[in-house]
């Protein structure tokens, strides 16, 4: 059998007044229920709380242990109401959030610094896996917002542009490509060893960079899913990879950059992406707020 709230609350008053009348007064009670709730409490707890006599109550050694945790218990069931009801409104909560490796280098620091100001009492747990992973934890609700590659189901997710950037080539320093004093073209790019994407984990930007240069993948020589990965190997002089802008922050001994010429300025795409249906209401104050926010991330 547990021990009731009332009860709680009862010896609660008794162990502060160290008084059963001034305690029954303090609760508008009489003296008799009051000591029958101490009495259930005890055998409830199969220890005595209270020495009492005619002259004094005090607490036991087993009682200044238990007051401390019904004080803690009756916090909890005072405040649990208020917190639920923050949390069903979305003020309160925790936003599990996946993101790709490459969305580290700035726009991620960036994100969660605007939570943190507009939505301080949410909290965030961070994930880090490819987008192929994300979509999955999102539809076995398991992370509740991404940032990760395009496409998407239109259907299934919800999604908006976090970030665009161009797309560059990282190359061992010193190498010819330096020295063209442009950006370069496919054709500068036809005989060069490439530390390449991996089309499984890394499939946005396989598809993305085969689109440009086709000759990337016949000339890979590594296939790796992480940019920090890649800008190694190209420092080791494995090759030439193609990284977001943003890679360019990392600071790589022995890798240069050069811009490649795309149809598109800047075609790398990062977006917010979250499934529709979501049941988590701290989501849609996440979204909301970065849909306010402004510069643009």
């Amino acid at each position: 059998m547990a021990f009731t709230l009332e009860q709680l609350r009862g010896f609660l008053a008794v162990a502060e007044e160290l008084h059963f009348g001034r305690a029954a007064e303090r609760l508008k009670m009489t003296q008799p229920p009051l000591s029958r709730q101490i009495q259930k409490l005890e055998r409830t707890v199969g220890a005595q709380l209270l020495e009492r006599d005619n002259r004094k109550v005090a607490l036991t050694a087993a009682g200044e242990v238990f007051l401390a945790e019904a004080r803690r218990l009756l916090s909890l069931a005072d405040t649990a109401p208020e917190l639920a009801r923050r949390v069903s409104s979305g003020s309160h909560g925790v936003v599990r959030i996946g993101f790709t490796a490459a969305s580290t280098y700035g726009t991620l620091g960036r994100l969660l610094d605007a939570l943190d100001r507009g939505l301080p009492h949410i909290g965030l747990d961070l994930q880090e896996m490819v987008t192929r992973e994300q979509i999955a934890a999102l539809l076995n609700e398991e992370v509740d917002l991404g940032l990760a590659r395009p496409p998407f189901d239109a259907d299934t997710f919800g999604s908006r542009l976090l970030h665009r950037e161009a797309l560059l080539v990282a190359v061992p320093v010193g190498h010819r490509l330096l020295e063209l004093g442009r950006d370069v073209v496919a054709d500068d790019l036809a005989a060069e060893p490439v530390v390449m994407h991996s089309p499984t984990r890394a499939r946005y930007f396989y598809d993305l960079v085969v689109s440009m240069v086709p000759a990337a993948s016949g000339n890979a020589v590594h296939m790796v899913s992480q940019v920090l990965t890649m800008l190694w190997l190209v420092a080791a002089g494995r090759g030439i990879a193609f990284v977001p802008a943003s890679a360019s922050r990392l600071p790589i001994e022995g890798v240069e950059f050069v811009r490649l010429e795309t149809p598109v300025l800047e075609p790398v795409e990062l977006h917010l992406l979250w499934v529709r249906q979501s049941r988590n209401p701290a989501l849609r104050r996440v979204l909301d707020l970065l849909e306010q926010a402004e510069p643009a991330f």
